[in-house]
């Protein structure tokens, strides 16, 4: 039986500490399950439960797969070749509540909110007491959990409730998350917040986040962990989302800043080694430890965008200039043909070793901060501003070197940006939130590879709201039902 918010989140998971990099996330058998009621009463606890909240956020069923790709898969960019049953449903739209994605988006991502929420708890308790070793290593603790409950927050709230806003158009009145500062004891009768109110926890944690990065003199410089770039460029996406146009621009230069980025690759070999795996991605900020030694297996991402029979889709295929360095990661099986198409993994093809079992996933990266200034930019009138950030990425396309080339004009270049963020951002989950909140009517379900062709079109994507889980609202402690979320179905 599943564990639910109301029921009793899953206890933080205590492992033998962490290691960098090197330290085994995914070996389930390092983590002894003791429970946190009471035991984060040291530093060394508080680092082990911490383990535990990263090991929530690589599972497949939140970052490690399900949570990123479930912002491919059901848009115009994605395509199924019918031979494997994986995500057919939400590729087909013909899923209901107790669809098994959404069920462990939903626990998976509530064990990481509740069990932050402890380590919260738990550092403020120990803080004012500590020595000042103790105080640095308490408060960069402290930093990971904030951000990593707003991460899984911003990706729950985007999966299971409305985009905060439309084209302008504000819903931040509609139902959002159960949101709590402190861990929901067991059976705990709750209720939703709003979007809005979700939103302005969101903003909350990243802010005290980055407050408690300060206070630990800064992060642990090492990407596996989320740090402050990463927490900064979370906080830029935030405000994209929210149309603060001039606070997302802001805090994604500050990104890039603190990343110490100013350009990215621009050669066929470059781009395709930052798939490698591992550090290998210098244009990300913050990626997951999963490697040839600890993976997923089958229920990897680099298997469901090869094996598993997922891939581009022909209209996004059909989007890459053949001088766009960003195909050079487009390989395809020896068993692919044109009309059933099994693709090599791209993003998720991990080059070094050329078992897409072994890919990574890179969480916040470089890339989209250039495009966010970019979309804030033309939203702010500022055409050359725009075209000046948008050009970082659209060189990709070696054809394009200067903003002269790029379209004149605020519309023409709004377009442009549109399509930049499908060819750029491809497998890392953002496009159904794209379409979603530009308020485009959208095609949705690709078939008849290699031609372009959707069963589905004009379809107003920027209504849909996926059901919370039946498990949940079965439990009857106060978790209520999106309204007619099947009629948001196209």
């Amino acid at each position: 039986m599943r564990r639910y918010i109301v029921a009793g989140i899953a206890t933080v998971l205590l492992s033998v500490g962490m290691n960098g990099c090197t330290e085994s996330y995914l070996d389930t058998s390092s983590h002894s399950g003791v429970s946190t009621d009471g035991a984060l009463n040291t530093p060394g606890l508080i680092q082990s439960a911490l383990t535990g909240v990263y090991y929530s956020l690589f599972n497949y069923r939140f970052a490690g797969n399900y949570a990123v790709n479930i912002g491919d898969i059901p848009t115009d960019i994605s395509y199924w070749n019918t031979k494997t049953g994986h995500w057919d449903d939400i590729y087909q739209y013909s899923l209901d509540e107790t669809n098994l994605y959404l069920a462990d988006i939903w626990q998976y991502g509530y064990q990481i909110v509740d069990n932050s929420a402890r380590i919260i708890q738990a550092v403020n308790a120990q803080l004012a007491g500590a020595t000042e070793d103790d105080k640095i290593v308490l408060n960069q603790y402290l930093a990971e959990a904030y951000a990593l409950r707003a991460y899984a927050n911003l990706v729950m709230v985007n999966v299971f409730a409305h985009q905060v806003k439309v084209n302008g158009q504000d819903f931040s009145a509609q139902p959002g998350l159960v949101i709590s500062e402190s861990p929901i004891p067991a059976k705990t009768r709750v209720s939703r917040s709003t979007v809005g109110e979700t939103y302005t926890q969101i903003l909350s944690d990243l802010q005290k986040s980055l407050a408690a990065f300060t206070a630990a003199g800064g992060d642990r410089e090492d990407k596996c962990y989320i740090g402050v770039a990463a927490t900064t460029a979370l906080l830029a996406r935030t405000y994209l989302y929210l149309e603060d146009w001039s606070h997302a621009k802001t805090y994604a230069q500050q990104a890039l800043n603190s990343a110490e980025i100013t350009s990215l690759t621009y050669t066929r070999a470059n781009y395709k080694a930052l798939y490698n795996g591992g550090a290998s991605n210098t244009e990300s900020m913050f990626y997951l430890d999963i490697n040839e030694t600890q993976n997923w297996s089958s229920n990897s991402s680099g298997t469901l965008w090869s094996t598993y029979n997922l891939s581009p889709s022909p209209k996004l295929l059909g989007m890459y200039a053949s001088t766009d360095v960003r195909t050079a990661i487009q390989t395809w099986s020896s068993t692919s043909t044109d009309a059933t198409p099994v693709y090599g993994g791209g993003k998720f093809a991990a080059f070094r070793t050329g078992n897409p079992a072994n890919a990574t996933h890179y969480l916040v990266n470089a890339p989209e901060m250039f495009l966010i200034i970019a979309e804030a930019n033309i939203k702010l009138g500022k055409l050359s501003d725009a075209q000046s950030a948008l050009l970082t990425v659209a060189r990709r396309n070696t054809a394009i070197t200067s903003t002269t080339q790029l379209p004149q004009t605020l519309t023409a270049l709004y377009s442009f940006l549109k399509d930049e963020r499908a060819r750029e951002l491809f497998q890392e989950g953002f496009r159904l939130w794209d379409l979603r909140r530009w308020g485009d009517k959208a095609s949705v379900e690709a078939y008849s590879a290699p031609n372009v062709k959707f069963r589905v079109t004009n379809y107003d994507i920027s209504n849909l709201v996926y059901p919370i889980p039946a498990d949940e609202i079965n439990t009857g402690f106060g978790v209520e039902q999106n309204t007619d979320w099947s009629k948001t179905l196209p």
